[in-house]
């Protein structure tokens, strides 16, 4: 068994000099264990000392006593001739104390534990039995210190946004994609903002990012040679996005291809009435707008001749405006497709219909599945024999890009038919597929043919977008990287903001995300 000494118990880089024991207090005296230092201006050593002073390190409790360590700091001549700084003041090693601190490192680390892991108050409340004389406001401002670890070179970072308040308030989050963690958290996501972060870390090299213009641009200003690559599934998702447009604008035509709904109006009930009588009236703004995009006019001169808004205009121009009942989401929704094999198995009482879905485990009432059984009904009594019902876009499209081998006969029929009547929409449809095998085997190659064929079909504003967005996109399918993992992070964030019920700042906030391993 070795021998305790004193040298042992105390930060690295100090010389213990004398040990007294008060009432509640252990004061330590030491002083740095080197003898020359080097002047902080030009680094050369010197070892003329000037003068000293003592500065007083609160370190950790021990024995059920305060320990402060009173380091006698020595002041250096500097020796070079030409240097402006004449005096200057040695520095203590890291592991003992960082300059101008009054805590040593170690009850510094401590200290910040604490904050992390309790807050102001609470971190106060318990420092003070465990000896630690540190307020709530110390304690809160040890979380804006970075770590001496967290100090890093970075080389490859992704960046996304994040809600302060849904719709209202932004901030940005930067995260390190080599050592996966939150390396900092910005106040908003404005361009200049986050140009401004970039230009303090011109080692950056590669940036993961969303297909947002205003990030894209703030890291081409900053870092012009920097490799900007796309998140992979955003692209996914904007693909899927155009070609559900491409579906919405082609419903018409559908709607005649599986057999168009001739809408009976005795058959309906005094509310799909109003819903029907204003979809004729929709249909009169229809024609007058259409009338007008066909003769050359553009939205803008359209909005000001109608008086109707943008949004409406380019509803209508798309074909967007064709349904004849909106249709709402109810607790039944994710229900419907077990319904609809109920009811063509031949089960078409509601109550009946209740109690099967009731034992798979659904929790609406009996009124919502009769509603829905006698809707069944009247639409059966309404719809001509021989004519089919056209489901929604969204189902269209999930059909159209689902593999033919797991479609049932009914929805393969419709498949079939779909794909005859409209051939620009089996063509849309086909250049998504390719899109998307692309994205997920990082065929980059198959790019520019891929642009160049697609800005003819119906995701032709997809494709231009892209084109825009061009080296971004062909390093989303060559390079590893991706922005998943700063997804990943802003959902842990979002779980942080509900601990705090919303109060944390972005100090506070970044403390603890940045923390977390």
């Amino acid at each position: 068994m070795q021998r305790l000494s004193m040298k042992t118990l105390l930060p690295a880089g100090l010389v213990v000099g004398k040990v007294s024991a008060g009432a509640g207090l252990i004061e330590i005296s030491a002083r740095a264990a080197a003898a020359t230092e080097a002047c902080p201006c030009c680094g050369r050593r010197s070892r003329h000392v000037h003068s000293h002073y003592v500065r007083q390190l609160a370190d950790l409790p021990a024995h059920g006593l305060e320990v402060r360590v009173l380091v006698v700091v020595r002041r250096f001549r500097c020796c070079a001739p030409r240097c402006p700084r004449a005096i200057f003041s040695e520095r203590l090693r890291p592991e003992a104390a960082r300059p101008w601190r009054r805590r040593t490192t170690r009850m510094q680390g401590l200290v910040r534990q604490l904050a992390l892991a309790l807050g102001g108050r609470p971190a106060q409340a318990l420092g003070w039995r465990l000896l630690l004389r540190v307020s709530k406001d110390a304690f809160l401002r040890s979380l804006g210190t970075p770590e001496p670890d967290e100090m890093t070179e970075l080389r490859a970072i992704g960046i996304d946004d994040w809600a302060w308040r849904k719709g209202q308030r932004y901030g940005t989050l930067i995260c390190d994609l080599e050592r996966h963690r939150v390396i900092d958290l910005l106040p908003d996501r404005e361009p200049a903002t986050v140009e401004a972060w970039l230009r303090n870390h011109p080692q950056i090299g590669i940036v993961a990012r969303d297909r947002n213009g205003g990030y894209a641009g703030a890291v081409s200003r900053a870092l012009p040679d920097a490799i900007q690559v796309a998140d992979r599934w955003h692209l996914l998702e904007n693909a899927s996005e155009a070609f559900l447009l491409a579906v919405k604008r082609s419903m018409p035509a559908i709607r005649k291809a599986v057999g168009g709904r001739t809408v009976d109006p005795k058959m309906l009930t005094a509310v799909e009435k109003l819903q029907y009588e204003g979809f004729l009236r929709r249909q009169q703004t229809n024609r007058m707008v259409r009338q007008l995009a066909d003769g050359g006019m553009p939205i803008r001169q359209i909005m000001r001749q109608t008086g109707r808004s943008r949004k409406l205009v380019r509803q209508v121009i798309r074909g967007e405006r064709e349904d004849v009942f909106r249709i709402r989401e109810s607790s039944l929704t994710p229900w419907l497709p077990r319904l609809e094999r109920e009811w063509t198995g031949g089960c078409r009482n509601g109550a009946e219909l209740w109690r099967r879905l009731r034992s798979a485990g659904f929790r609406g009432s009996l009124r919502v599945v009769g509603e829905w059984a006698t809707r069944q009904r009247r639409a059966e009594r309404a719809v001509p024999a021989g004519t089919g019902k056209s489901p929604p876009a969204c189902k269209i499209a999930r059909l159209l890009t689902s593999s033919r081998d797991r479609l049932n006969r009914e929805d393969a029929f419709m498949f079939v038919r779909i794909e005859a009547a409209l051939p620009a929409l089996a063509t849309a449809r086909t250049l998504a597929d390719r899109f998307a095998d692309m994205v997920r085997y990082g065929a980059e190659a198959a790019l520019a043919p891929w642009l160049d064929e697609a800005e003819d079909s119906m995701l032709g504003a997809f494709a231009r977008s892209l084109r825009k967005d061009c080296d971004a996109v062909a390093a989303a399918l060559s390079e590893p990287w991706s922005n998943g993992q700063t997804e990943g992070q802003i959902n842990r964030l979002k779980m942080l903001k509900r601990q705090m019920y919303g109060r944390a700042g972005v100090a506070t906030l970044k403390a603890r995300i940045t923390a977390m391993p």
